[in-house]
């Protein structure tokens, strides 16, 4: 018993120098969205979806004035012509569809090197806010490890004016 009770003590002992570390987190998402960064890289995009929304809905009428077109003349041309211009707007509609997809994998990728740029600079100011703090670990909050944690010690608002003090 006295064996155990002196094993239990030096795991405490050697575990309080754990206790006395420094450890805070952050939100990486939040200060992705308030961040002056964040918040021009939103607005690119959301420029860039206008510009394509405008561009889609120009071409969607063309192609849905063309069906209608179809529609009024088809009894009034020959099998051949008709088959002709049904075809037509079948590859309009293909190119359309097209266009679509590929808006859609254009904004997705410029998402993607928005939100990577920024997160790799939030990280660069994070690791450097950190050792010069002292601590010993920041962990992300979004990342599912967190369940709960003291408010005080997230450090998403001093990360996120280092940023903007960078920027």
């Amino acid at each position: 018993m006295k064996k155990i009770s002196v094993i239990v003590l030096a795991l405490l002992f050697l575990a309080l120098p754990a206790f006395a570390q420094k450890i805070g987190y952050v939100d990486l998402q939040r200060a992705l969205n308030v961040s002056t960064a964040g918040v021009a890289a939103k607005q690119q995009m959301t420029e860039e979806v206008q510009k394509y929304e405008g561009e889609f809905k120009a071409k969607q009428d063309e192609v849905l004035q063309m069906k209608a077109d179809l529609e009024k003349q088809a009894a009034l041309l020959s099998e051949s012509a008709r088959a002709e211009r049904e075809r037509e707007y079948q590859r309009r509609v293909t190119d359309l569809q097209r266009f679509q997809q590929d808006i859609q994998e254009d904004l997705q990728r410029k998402d993607a090197e928005y939100t990577g740029q920024i997160i790799n600079e939030l990280f660069e100011i994070m690791q450097t806010v950190g050792s010069e703090a002292g601590y010993t670990m920041i962990i992300e909050k979004n990342e599912g490890a967190i369940v709960y944690a003291d408010p005080e010690f997230d450090l998403t608002d001093e990360l996120i004016k280092a940023y903007d003090a960078s920027k």
